[in-house]
């Protein structure tokens, strides 16, 4: 895919107020470890996580994306009318019918012509944009706005529940993945650059692979009878890690060729946001120096789909991406799934 008039026009984001540490995590679970012979530490050292936030108990996301919403179009000449598709991205969603993006834009205040959730792991929010830009391209609309609001408290608890009721090492495993789950929300404005203002962040193009074959790898959903469901998750940390990297790798080199870019230049990089393993493999399999990266793992943790747009917002915030710069967002998500965007900042 390659774009010749799509901007990111504004980034919005909404963070939760409460900071759950690592340690007190572990403290949770230390019935646990005591069973399995662990040291208290084991988690921040293999994730490199010292705190993440989360949403107080029953929080709704789509509040969360409403909040991020009105951030982004705060900045934005962008008129509520102009806005012809709003999709909500998340993982996490409030009923499973209607779409979460319906109750979005009526608390929004809007009238798009489109409106719908989209479902891919932690690439919902990168395959939203690309949603837009493809309709901004076909001249369909001039500007959309994808949201998105995960919430990682409920499925913490549960897990730390089961833990508990089962503590061994199987379980712990297939269980750590979980326990770098963060909260937050954000909202990217894509337009046409036609709205006032000298247009920014002009999303170049992208490309994207799979490898179904993994798909069994990390797993999210509900099991058991319909008057008996509860949330579960299974990862396998180190397949996941060692056919993400090659696939990312694979990813990499198509993304590049696309975009008739050398990875020597590419000023800075985005990552999805997993954790420190995660982070450095990918770096190191792609040649990327580590000063180009911005991460916000160490204390925002895993927010799934929000984690790589939020982190751009705050990257740009702390003057980190400046303009001119050719940026790449290295998204992945469970199935196994990437998508590689450029943009010139």
């Amino acid at each position: 895919m390659k774009y010749s008039h799509v901007f990111i026009d504004a980034m919005g984001y909404e963070l939760p107020a409460e900071v759950v540490t690592t340690q007190e995590l572990e403290a949770r679970l230390r019935p646990v470890y005591e069973v399995l012979h662990l040291s208290e530490g084991q988690l921040e050292a293999l994730t490199g996580i010292r705190e993440r936030r989360w949403w107080e108990p029953g929080y709704p996301p789509s509040r969360g994306a409403v909040l991020a919403a009105r951030k982004a179009l705060a900045m934005s000449q962008v008129r509520p009318q102009d806005i012809g598709v709003l999709i909500y991205a998340a993982v996490c969603r409030e009923q499973f019918e209607p779409a979460t993006a319906c109750r979005v834009a009526a608390e929004l205040g809007l009238h798009p012509e489109t409106i719908y959730d989209i479902s891919n792991a932690c690439l919902g929010v990168l395959n939203g944009i690309v949603d837009i830009a493809n309709r901004i391209e076909l001249g369909q609309v001039r500007a959309g706005l994808v949201v998105s609001c995960e919430t990682a408290r409920e499925i913490n608890d549960a897990m730390i529940e089961t833990m508990l009721q089962a503590p061994n090492m199987e379980v712990f495993t297939k269980s750590l993945a979980t326990l770098t789950g963060g909260s937050g929300a954000v909202a990217v404005l894509v337009t046409d650059g036609s709205f006032g203002t000298e247009p920014r962040r002009r999303i170049l193009g992208g490309v994207t692979q799979a490898a179904p074959q993994h798909y069994r790898l990390c797993r999210w959903g509900l099991e058991g009878m319909l008057n008996a469901l509860r949330q579960f998750t299974a990862t396998d940390s180190v397949a996941v890690l060692r056919y993400g990297v090659e696939l990312g790798l694979r990813t990499w080199n198509a993304f590049l060729g696309r975009l008739g870019w050398a990875a020597d230049t590419v000023d800075k990089i985005i990552c999805h946001q997993v954790g420190a393993s995660h982070r450095d493999s990918i770096l190191k399999a792609l040649g990327i120096a580590e000063d180009k990266e911005f991460s916000t793992y160490p204390f925002l943790g895993n927010m799934g789909t929000v984690s790589l747009p939020l982190t751009a917002a705050l990257a740009e915030e702390r003057e980190f991406l400046q303009p001119g710069d050719h940026v790449g967002f290295l998204g992945i998500g469970s199935g196994l799934n990437c998508l590689m965007l450029g943009v010139e900042w």
